[in-house]
């Protein structure tokens, strides 16, 4: 079974991985944000790496998907591959920091990946309102983020917005988290599972 949690930068993604992985003793598949060698260069320098990112996003995200589907496990996956190809990618384009020849390129190759993978048993979108994006960010405090705007963060949101409405590849469970804290409030998670254990059963 593949779970899969989408949503904008900050929105509680990772977070809300862990914490699901723990309680059904799922598989987490987080995103690779540590060993990735091209994320400081691009927060930097957006229009130089911003090819180079999101192919470097979308071949970890590819390699996940295969690697999910033959392990045969039950793994929940900490963003998809779709995210990268239907909002960051497409707005880097549309803002002038990626080039029309690299974003032909880019959307060439994922719809080759995309036709050999599934989309996600479930999945799980984490809608959030862009005050508490910012109030997130800020609070885990990662250097390359500081230069995020508030007007990157909206157009991402927007992006996110239009993809969900559109979505076709599966279950989805829409959760607005603006007035949740998974972490510290018991109850607050305790609702998230009860909606995802709705969906769940239905997928057995």
């Amino acid at each position: 079974m593949h779970i899969a949690i989408a949503g904008n930068i900050g929105a509680g993604k990772t977070t809300l991985t862990k914490l699901l992985a723990k309680h059904y003793n799922w598989e987490p598949q987080l995103e690779d944000v540590v060993d990735n060698p091209y994320l400081d260069d691009f927060y930097n320098q957006m229009e130089r790496w911003s090819f180079n990112l999101q192919v470097y996003f979308l071949n970890s995200r590819f390699r996940q998907v295969l690697q999910i589907r033959e392990s045969g496990k039950k793994i929940i996956q900490d963003r998809t591959i779709y995210e990268d190809a239907h909002i960051f990618a497409p707005n880097l384009h549309a803002m002038g920091l990626m080039t029309n020849r690299d974003f032909e390129n880019y959307k060439s190759l994922f719809e080759l990946m995309e036709s050999l993978v599934q989309g996600p048993d479930l999945l799980i979108y984490l809608r959030s309102s862009i005050p508490n994006l910012v109030a997130q960010i800020h609070k885990r405090g990662r250097d390359y983020e500081n230069s995020i705007s508030i007007d990157y963060l909206s157009r991402l949101n927007e992006r996110y917005e239009a993809w969900i409405h559109g979505y076709k590849n599966g279950k989805l469970v829409i959760i607005d988290v603006d007035n949740l804290d998974f972490v510290d409030k018991p109850e607050d998670l305790g609702t998230v599972i009860n909606t995802i254990d709705a969906e769940i059963h239905g997928l057995f």
